[in-house]
């Protein structure tokens, strides 16, 4: 890598030697979470399950494959450190892109920038997207021709699904992987690294290590800004151990209304989520405010209220859905504070909406079953058949179009595989929506028995649930 195409623009020894000191004193003024940034693989914490052992990265890493990926995961687990990392396994230029703060003329100038190193080594660049989903498709697209070429080694990290957010074509092109939030014995391992770093003996109390897990909520990033912040505080009043009392006493209201000992972030989302289940606005109300007065990220909610009206309400009202999916769209065009009235509007409506979970229980047992049974082929009649070969292979063969029966209903039609017709997974609630939905369903089992008692329909042996 030539070194005037990615940052050490240094003429002279004597000018080097100047930035290294600058460089040592500055690194001393960085945050502890960038000065404990793992150096090799090994120092990584978390992710077993892609570093371990025969682990996908893992096998990457040691066997010197480069490939390109998109490292899915939430804020904090160590996507932008594992694209540093490789670069540095596979000893390759590393250039950064946020998709925050840059685009087409930062495509472009790394572009360049690859090409001069493509044309003087022959190596390849690894180009590391950070926020990829926040590129538009076509800013995406902007990338596939040099993926294609191998001309980048693109990783693209995100905190949103990348089926949705990221461009099919980038996304075909390369590996996902997901990484998972950080748990308490991941940060167990992560704190004596850190006391270490900060204040060399300090004590944290089994008390305050749990506020300290629980605020962290998976994130290395922000464990470490809290535990450096307490470093910070017990170094001032010249302690020797870090309690519960101090953290309380001492860290922002809005990193302190979530631990154990006080308002603990899960159990606040629990009483959300149960105050809307129970139906009781008024609670719902108070604990959505205390979430949102904590720091709470507000999407954050708005993404529990979705489940909410997907999990509790279903189909006894579908505009629930519909409501919390327009308030985080509300949310995301007017922020806070404006926009924390359509969260509460939506979680007041879910609340006051009819509850059934029908739908997920009908859900989890048809997954259960399609588990344990076996592969059942879809019958001739149900199969597309866009070919001459497959038509006459029978494919699509005695299938009814519903829209051209009465009331655009195949009545005696069955759709389930053979030996399965009887089969029955979704109950409808007694309650909003649903009972229509019952009594139409009703009404479509007594066509279908009608068909079958008059000899018409389609004719199977049906064996009983």
């Amino acid at each position: 890598m030539s070194e005037d195409l990615f940052g050490d623009l240094l003429a002279d020894s004597s000018q080097k030697a100047k930035c290294s000191q600058h460089h040592a004193v500055n690194v001393q003024m960085q945050p502890l979470a960038e000065r404990l940034r793992p150096k090799t693989l090994d120092e990584v914490v978390g992710q077993r399950h892609l570093l371990g052992p025969g682990k996908p990265l893992r096998i990457a890493f040691d066997e010197g494959r480069p490939h390109s990926m998109i490292l899915w995961g939430p804020p904090g687990v160590g996507k932008t450190t594992l694209a540093r990392l490789m670069a540095k396994a596979f000893h390759l230029p590393f250039i950064a892109i946020s998709a925050v703060l840059s685009g087409v003329k930062e495509i472009r100038e790394a572009v360049e920038a690859a090409q001069r190193h493509m044309d003087e080594t022959g190596e390849s660049t690894l180009v590391f997207v950070d926020e990829v989903h926040r590129f538009s498709k076509s800013q995406q697209d902007a990338f596939l021709p040099h993926v294609e070429s191998g001309l980048f080694v693109f990783i693209g990290a995100t905190t949103e699904n990348p089926s949705f957010e990221v461009n099919s074509a980038l996304l075909s092109r390369s590996a996902t992987y997901v990484l998972e939030s950080l748990t308490a014995d991941d940060f167990e391992i992560l704190l004596p690294r850190a006391v270490e770093a900060e204040a060399p003996g300090l004590v944290f109390s089994k008390e305050a290590k749990d506020i300290l897990f629980n605020l962290a909520d998976g994130d290395a990033r922000r464990f470490l800004n809290a535990v450096e912040l307490a470093c910070h505080l017990a170094t001032d009043r010249k302690l020797k151990e870090v309690d519960a009392d101090l953290l309380r006493q001492s860290l922002p209201a809005t990193l302190r209304r979530f631990d154990k000992g006080g308002e603990n972030f899960y159990d606040l989302i629990s009483a959300l989520h149960k105050s809307v289940r129970g139906s009781d606005p008024d609670a719902a109300l108070y604990w959505m405010t205390r979430m949102l007065v904590g720091g709470c990220d507000p999407l954050y909610i708005c993404r529990r209220v979705i489940r909410m009206a997907t999990e509790d309400i279903g189909l006894a009202d579908p505009r629930a859905l519909e409501i919390a999916l327009n308030a985080a769209q509300a949310f995301e065009r007017l922020g806070s504070p404006e926009g924390e009235l359509a969260i509460a509007n939506a979680v007041v409506y879910c609340a006051i909406a009819p509850k059934s979970n029908s739908i997920e229980m009908a859900y989890n047992a048809v997954k259960s079953f399609v588990k344990k049974d076996a592969t059942r082929p879809v019958p001739l009649y149900l199969r597309n058949a866009p070919t001459k070969l497959m038509s006459e292979l029978g494919y699509s063969h005695g299938y009814r179009y519903a829209h051209d029966e009465p009331d655009a209903f195949a009545a005696g039609e069955i759709y389930l595989p053979e030996g399965l017709e009887n089969m029955k997974w979704y109950y409808p609630r007694p309650r909003g929506l649903e009972i229509k939905i019952a009594e139409k369903l009703e009404r479509l089992k007594a066509l279908n028995r009608q068909a079958w008692a008059k000899g018409e329909g389609r004719i199977r042996t049906k064996k009983e649930k």
